[in-house]
């Protein structure tokens, strides 16, 4: 098989010079505490990460497309089991939640529209309980009106962030791609001005619209809206964010490369205070669950698992096994057992983990004091940031096989 013959390949991504960085950060961490008061403070990061929400709502006029957009962002189609309830007619009567079908971490709401005969103006905010929310998003699918500013203005009271948001954008775009001497970019600049413009006149000073479609996050400004709603969160909200975005594109799959690169060395030197114990049979040291654990939670970060896999083949319409065949190194998270990362250990990495522990134990040499704490932290970290290397690349060919027609 691929996966198994890749393995024999494994460790070539990583290089002293990539651990000894690492160890730098390690070492930085380590001053002026212990080691119980360090792996304290680190199991209470990854407990903290774990017990995050992000909780985003999704609101506007009746039939802006609010539903699809809540939807989309959970990488769902309209019309799959838990996707929340579109239609041509007002099917949000009211405020319901959608947690994201593998990070439940992040929720999206999607909110009934204002100004319904059931939800007028006046009484919108209270009756949605706006004060819930970490964030905004004020649809819009043709122009934003007076009531939109409204509940712009309300949000601003309680010091919270909004975006407004133009959807449907890819319709506009086919409509007026049939004009002679039709231009993508002056077409969207206009809609753009349009609605900043209208924005403007209701009230609105310095308004900004992120134009997008549901069909394809990577298109026109939803990098924009993602990039903007990271920069206003804090630390362990946006890193929900990240966790759960859809891998729309390159950028996507470095930021939560990114985000599994912190994720490693804390449990790597989880591992390393935990007294492992040796594998058997081998003469490495680590633990077990850990690394199972971790490699399962990476391969869903990049939708590396059945589920995500057969959300994005229905969302494009194509057989689950063409975007499998697209992985050539990194196995399902469903594959990932303890005899995985055993029979893995033993055929491909065992002399790379040799030699980065005897690295840590020159360069951190406290945790040569700690039984196994060296070969556990040389071993757990080598492997995950091999393992990370391989799952970037396969989410990069899935993602790739996806947008090819």
């Amino acid at each position: 098989m691929n996966q198994q013959k890749s393995r024999t390949a494994m460790g070539a991504a990583i290089t002293k010079n990539m651990v000894t960085e690492e160890l730098e950060k390690l070492q930085k961490d380590w001053e002026n505490k212990n080691l119980p008061d360090l792996t304290k403070k680190i199991q209470e990061d990854l407990d903290l990460l774990k017990n995050t929400t992000l909780e985003i709502a999704v609101t506007g006029a009746s039939g802006a497309g609010k539903s699809s957009l809540v939807n989309a962002l959970r990488g769902m189609t309209d019309f799959e089991d838990g996707a929340a309830e579109t239609g041509v007619t007002e099917t949000t009567t009211e405020r319901k939640s959608y947690p994201h079908p593998t990070f439940p971490n992040l929720i999206m709401w999607d909110l009934p529209g204002i100004g319904t005969p059931n939800f007028k103006a006046k009484e919108y905010v209270t009756k949605v309980n706006f004060k819930k929310y970490d964030c905004f998003i004020i649809v819009a699918s043709d122009r934003f009106r007076d009531d939109d500013v409204l509940l712009a203005r309300e949000i601003r009271k309680m010091n919270k962030k909004f975006y407004y948001v133009r959807t449907k954008v890819d319709i506009s775009i086919n409509s007026e791609g049939k004009k002679p001497n039709f231009s993508e970019e002056k077409c969207l600049e206009k809609i753009r001005k349009y609605h900043c413009d209208n924005l403007t006149q209701v009230g609105e000073s310095n308004p900004r619209v992120f134009l997008i479609s549901r069909d394809d996050l990577a298109m026109y400004d939803f990098p924009l809206l993602q990039a903007s709603l990271e920069d206003e969160l804090d630390d362990l909200k946006r890193e929900v964010l990240i966790l759960s975005m859809p891998a729309f594109s390159k950028e996507v799959l470095k930021k939560k490369k990114a985000t599994m690169e912190d994720y490693i060395r804390k449990v790597a030197f989880l591992s390393c205070a935990i007294g492992a114990v040796p594998v058997p049979g081998l003469s490495v040291v680590c633990d077990l669950a850990i690394l199972v654990g971790a490699m399962i939670h990476i391969c869903k970060v990049f939708g590396l698992d059945e589920d995500s896999l057969n959300r994005l083949a229905k969302r494009i319409g194509k057989p689950v096994d063409v975007l499998k065949s697209a992985i050539k190194k990194s196995p399902l998270a469903s594959q990932i057992t303890s005899q995985f990362v055993i029979d893995m250990l033993t055929k491909s990495v065992v002399c790379g983990i040799l030699i980065m522990v005897e690295l840590v134990l020159d360069f951190v040499p406290v945790l040569g004091s700690i039984t196994g704490g060296a070969l556990s932290f040389g071993t757990t970290f080598y492997i995950l940031k091999n393992f990370l290397h391989d799952a970037e690349k396969d989410a990069e060919n899935v993602r790739t096989k996806a947008v090819k027609s």
